[in-house]
């Protein structure tokens, strides 16, 4: 019994160690379905002969959870210490090697793991992953990521989040000036320190993820007893500005008494000491941008 749990807590201390060393998604892996009790697992050989298999860079023993037949390799009731990097030998040359993870169902609701955002109706959006207990993310569109097919093209994290999740820069086909009927479908296949991966799906409609960013004020002038605020949309907007407009507000500080109060009018009162602007995308009702910076009114 003894003897059973070290070689246990060894190979979860091996699958830890690994899985902390994974710094992008295998490009071979074999996946376990849930309660599947045996895998096999194929060794890419160029020529005839006999081969050695490791997990984890350690000797696997054929006398516990594995049966070797000729190079192959078949993986028994598995579990979690039976996860992990596997690769075939031929004396000191490593022949090929692939990924042995299991399927999970388990984590949180993949709204609270993934968050998508647009700055405009253009064809680029960006996510963020949040969780920073899985090791490695990738995210893919359309049914075929969703499935998990190999036809589908997966993208990459573009970089690191400060608390140590992902950030995603995704593509799509779908035309700006057309009405938007069909969702898009973002998938996420994660894998988590343990080599458990984790698969879900995001549904959602471009419109509802895209935010602007902050307008620019490009100017201000006194009109009669009002001040008129010249305000451009923000250069990542989708263009031409007349088809794709924007609904602004200006908020405002009295100079008399210091009471701060918010218009959808380019024209505010004059006697102001500063001003900021943010804008959204009135057809929708997009949330609104961030505010701009304070710009001090010396009017």
């Amino acid at each position: 019994m003894m003897t059973l749990l070290s070689w246990i807590a060894g190979f979860l201390l091996m699958s830890i160690t690994a899985a902390q060393d994974l710094n992008h998604f295998p490009e071979n892996f074999v996946l376990a379905k849930i309660n599947e009790n045996s895998v096999n697992l194929t060794c890419v050989a160029p020529t005839a002969g006999p081969v050695i298999w490791k997990l984890n860079d350690e000797d696997v023993d054929l006398e516990d959870h594995f049966e070797q037949k000729d190079k192959n390799l078949i993986v028994k009731g598995v579990d979690r210490p039976l996860l992990g990097e596997y690769s075939c030998w031929r004396g000191n040359a490593k022949l090929s090697s692939a990924y042995l993870l299991q399927e999970t169902e388990e984590g949180e609701d993949i709204d609270s793991l993934l968050t998508c955002h647009a700055k405009s109706y253009d064809c680029n959006f960006s996510c963020s992953w949040t969780n920073s207990r899985y090791a490695v993310v990738r995210l893919g569109i359309g049914p075929e990521c969703s499935k998990g097919q190999r036809s589908c093209q997966w993208v990459s994290s573009s970089g690191q989040l400060e608390n140590e999740g992902f950030q995603f820069e995704l593509y799509h086909n779908l035309s700006p000036f057309a009405e938007e009927s069909s969702m898009l479908e973002v998938t996420a296949e994660a894998i988590d320190n343990h080599f458990l991966l984790l698969r879900k799906t995001k549904l959602f409609y471009l419109r509802d993820i895209v935010v602007p960013d902050s307008p620019q004020i490009v100017s201000s002038e006194v009109v009669g007893q009002q001040l008129s605020v010249n305000i451009k949309p923000p250069s990542s907007w989708s263009t031409p500005y007349s088809f794709f407009s924007l609904e602004h507000e200006i908020e405002y500080v009295l100079r008399d008494d210091g009471r701060t109060e918010r218009s959808s009018s380019s024209l505010i009162p004059k006697r102001i000491s500063k001003l900021r602007v943010r804008c959204r995308d009135h057809l929708v009702l997009s949330p609104w941008s961030q505010w701009t910076p304070w710009k001090n009114v010396t009017h």
